[in-house]
């Protein structure tokens, strides 16, 4: 499949008074065109940062994209000059924020926050802006678009909303859709509604999309691939039949097992212990070494090389390091 994202060796780090975050160490993910990718992990893990770092929205100061490349379509994102990428933003790549609320401005009409990217980025009349806003409401499933265009983000409900940022994210029919959290501030029924939409845009105009999420239950029907990140890095990569069925890194196993599920009769949820590391000063082995209950001597030393189980898993751990195995096997014969 044709690639039309991707991320090798990417370094952000954020400079404050206490120090340098390393926010993210060394990430590397490819997006397929057609495909959905989703990148999950606990809150902090880096998940946000890498979608930023992709848009070229991290703050300098005090972030810094430090090293790596972001190549779009064969384009290295990190070295075009500020113009060029701000002529990409919501025109080849668009961005669906956390919070549809604080992402929409509450002083202006819902017609004029959805056709000012249109506007600005291809010079159409107000008129043939005001058609194009109208399909998209549609597209979106919002009733009643005419009147709807006239008013303000509060007359909306939550779903609502979160619905008209994704319309003004596909106005200028993107190839890449970033949706960072789209479904965290909204209930399950709404969740479900809102992932279907994803499904029905993705079949009718065949954009590329990241989703963001701390919960793999949300992407289990609509992912093709999932990165699993924490710390900073991705640890796990694979189809989502392979990170559902076949997980092997030990934080990817522990998120399964803190999801509620309705074929299991079992009344509480397995949490995972202890706290992530201090980003500050972040292990130089695996990070996960101090929270995971098969951690060896060497996991706390040195980080683990990739693992390629096929063609579409890896994983970083030394679990899978035959030397590793072999030990394991000795142990437990003793």
């Amino acid at each position: 499949m044709e690639k039309i994202l991707e991320v090798n060796d990417l370094h952000v780090t954020f400079t404050t008074y206490g120090g340098t975050v390393k926010a993210v160490r060394g990430v590397n993910f490819h997006l397929n065109k057609g495909e959905t990718l989703a990148i999950v992990g606990e809150s902090g893990c880096g998940k946000s940062v890498t979608s930023n770092a992709i848009m070229r929205l991290i703050p300098d100061p005090p972030g810094k994209i430090s090293n790596g490349t972001i190549h779009f379509n064969g384009e290295d994102l990190t070295k075009i000059p500020e113009k060029e990428m701000r002529a990409k933003r919501g025109v080849d790549i668009s961005m669906i924020f956390q919070d549809p609320m604080t992402a929409l401005n509450p002083t202006i009409t819902i017609e004029s926050q959805l056709v000012e990217g249109l506007r600005q980025h291809h010079h159409v009349s107000r008129k043939d802006a005001r058609k194009k806003a109208l399909e998209m409401m549609d597209l979106v499933g919002i009733p009643n678009p005419r009147e709807r265009l006239k008013q303000y983000p509060h007359q909306f409900s939550g779903g609502m909303r979160q619905r008209i940022v994704i319309a003004i994210a596909l106005i200028c029919e993107p190839e890449l859709l970033i949706a960072d959290e789209p479904t965290t501030a909204l209930d399950v029924t709404i969740q479900a509604q809102i992932l279907e939409l994803f499904d029905k845009i993705q079949r009718q105009t065949g954009v590329s999309i990241i989703l963001i999420t701390h919960d793999l239950g949300v992407v289990a029907k609509i992912a093709d691939r999932i990165a699993v990140m924490y710390a900073g890095k991705v640890i796990e990569t694979g189809t989502r039949r392979e990170i559902f069925y076949n997980p092997e890194h030990p934080y990817t196993k522990g998120l399964l097992k803190s999801v509620p599920r309705l074929d299991l009769q079992e009344d509480k949820l397995t949490p995972i212990d202890g706290t992530p590391p201090d980003l500050f000063s972040p292990p130089q082995g695996c990070p996960f070494t101090a929270r995971c209950p098969f951690a060896m001597e060497v996991c706390d030393k040195v980080y683990p090389a990739m693992t390629e189980l096929s063609d579409s898993h890896k994983v970083n751990c030394w679990l899978q390091d035959e030397r590793a195995k072999q030990l394991l096997a000795e142990t437990a014969v003793k």
